[in-house]
């Protein structure tokens, strides 16, 4: 009889990734996946906590199958990734949701087998929760699902201690990969027949940190000199660790995408400061300068919030001023969501709902008003695409230029995980249509 796993992901990339290395090691147990978390015999949900409606959505789902694991006694239900390694969460999650079997955290996702196995054998729920020992774990398998892009950690946590930032609380303190093993999985990924290639970490610009003898550059281009077409690109890079040496290494690859996402956060020094962010708005713009200057087609997109405690009018308007200097590709706006155990939920002044929801609105407009002006510059012109899916409510496949833009386009055959000339006939926003050429 078949056995099926259903894994429910919140979250950024790396969470994307490590519900591979979940799906890796629930299909090395005899799972096949399943869409419908009704079939599962195994649901595994993969936290996030960076933000509060992430963390509720999570609640709000895992509550949802107490009738499900009503009816299948025999179901196994787990809980892991961010929101489980905070402190207490674990206890809050077993007394309000008891029909949980497994609950894991950050740093022990490579014992998920064992206790699986570990729950068919007993009644009672595994709970184990682990703290950052400073090791990095090599063995765990991974079931890609996103072909034909791959995600590949080079670093794992952070130290940056942004004051809004829960990460370095529940992910541990930064370790990077051995930079052979690195280069060995892209390789292979290369010769699997992956087409992109993304490297992963909460600052991969720190790469090595004093524990490993060449630089992220150096890196960058070790990976670059592997032999195949193929695309490679990364991401975050921290603004205060963004090298010229960083920037000449893209210059001089063409396999690095001419796309950067360096999060600046907010424009405003004061409030950049009260962040923990270690750069002023003026050596932001710097660095956007040193980028310019030796990738002078590169786009840069970011990350930015508003609302953090103390943000004025004339904070917010800096921030505005910054998006209209530096031209955004595109960014990922956010209002200012207060976690427990952050420097910035202990601070006074936090911004009014109404005032941030306004913010947010201005803000949004803005970028939007930025990336429609660029996506309208595509029209006419061929681009390279990657086909990375068919969209069937379009009836058309898609796939991204190596800037990020994403265009729509006809063919009669599979053309999926192939570079291909696209050229453009209309722009609609951050999305492109065009024909095959």
């Amino acid at each position: 009889m078949n056995k099926y796993y259903h894994i429910t992901t919140y979250g950024c990339q790396m969470n994307v990734h490590e519900s591979e290395k979940i799906a890796g090691i629930l299909s090395s147990l005899g799972y096949q996946a399943c869409d419908d978390i009704e079939n599962a015999d195994v649901a595994v949900f993969n936290t996030c906590c960076i933000r509060e409606n992430a963390e509720n959505h999570a609640f709000g789902n895992i509550g949802m199958l107490k009738k499900l694991k009503a009816r299948k006694r025999d179901m196994i239900i787990a809980v892991g990734g961010c929101l489980t390694q905070q402190i207490g969460k674990a206890d809050v999650l077993h007394e309000k949701f008891p029909f949980v079997d497994v609950i894991f955290g950050t740093h022990n996702l490579n014992k998920l087998k064992e206790y699986v196995l570990k729950k068919q054998t007993q009644k009672k729920a595994v709970i184990e929760i682990l703290d950052d020992d400073g090791k990095v774990y090599e063995e765990c398998p991974s079931l890609r699902t996103s072909y034909p892009n791959a995600w590949v950690n080079i670093t794992y946590g952070c130290n940056n201690f942004c004051t809004y930032c829960i990460v370095p609380y529940v992910r541990g303190r930064e370790r990077s990969r051995r930079s052979e093993d690195i280069v060995n999985e892209v390789r292979q990924l290369i010769k699997d027949g992956y087409k992109e290639i993304t490297l992963l970490g909460q600052n991969v610009n720190s790469y090595g940190n004093g524990t490993q003898d060449i630089s992220f550059p150096e890196l960058l281009q070790k990976i670059a000199n592997i032999e195949g077409k193929f695309r490679l690109r990364f991401m975050t890079s921290h603004p205060k660790d963004f090298s010229k040496e960083l920037a000449q290494v893209i210059a001089a690859n063409p396999k690095i995408c001419n796309l950067v996402h360096l999060p600046v956060q907010s424009g405003s020094d004061k409030v950049l400061k009260e962040m923990n962010r270690k750069y002023t708005s003026a050596d932001y713009l710097d660095k956007v300068k040193t980028l310019k200057k030796y990738v002078p087609n590169c786009a840069i997109t970011t990350d930015l919030i508003v609302g953090f405690p103390n943000e004025t009018e004339e904070d917010f308007q800096a921030t505005l001023n910054l998006v209209n200097e530096v031209g955004f590709s595109s960014a990922f706006s956010f209002v200012y969501s207060r976690r427990e155990g952050t420097v910035a939920a202990k601070m006074d002044g936090q911004v009014s709902e109404d005032v941030c929801k306004r913010r947010i609105m201005e803000l949004i407009a803005l970028v939007n008003s930025k990336t429609r002006e660029q996506s309208a510059t595509y029209v006419g012109k061929i681009i390279e695409v990657l086909c990375e899916d068919y969209d069937v409510k379009k009836g058309a496949y898609c796939g991204r230029d190596e800037y990020g833009r994403m265009a729509y386009f006809k063919s009669e055959k599979s053309v999926l995980g192939e570079f291909l000339n696209v050229k453009i006939t209309a722009a609609n926003g951050i999305s492109l249509t065009g024909e095959l050429v």
